[in-house]
């Protein structure tokens, strides 16, 4: 069930409302109008996760673009050194 954007034509009050049916116009929560309107939303997403390893390498293999450090185990980290990875 998706959150919409409304706005009331009438006190020109911006609310956000869970809707079942998306073609659904709820009334205006401050002045109980019915003439509302759906809103355009910005949508944010996000694709993939963590951090991203460094290029360079710390144990003197300069120019290569390897990196010589362990992987994490964790999926919360990067560096392995977090609480949940027990490292």
């Amino acid at each position: 069930m998706p959150i919409f954007e409304y706005k009331c034509d009438d006190c020109g009050h911006e609310f956000e409302e869970l809707v079942f049916d998306r073609d659904e116009c709820p009334p205006c929560p401050e002045c109980r109008s019915e003439k509302t309107g759906k809103l355009m939303s910005a949508v944010r997403s996000r694709v993939g996760g963590g951090a991203s390893a460094p290029a360079e390498s710390s144990s003197g293999d300069e120019g290569s673009g390897l990196s010589t450090s362990a992987a994490s185990p964790c999926a919360g980290c990067s560096g392995g050194d977090c609480s949940s990875c027990g490292s």
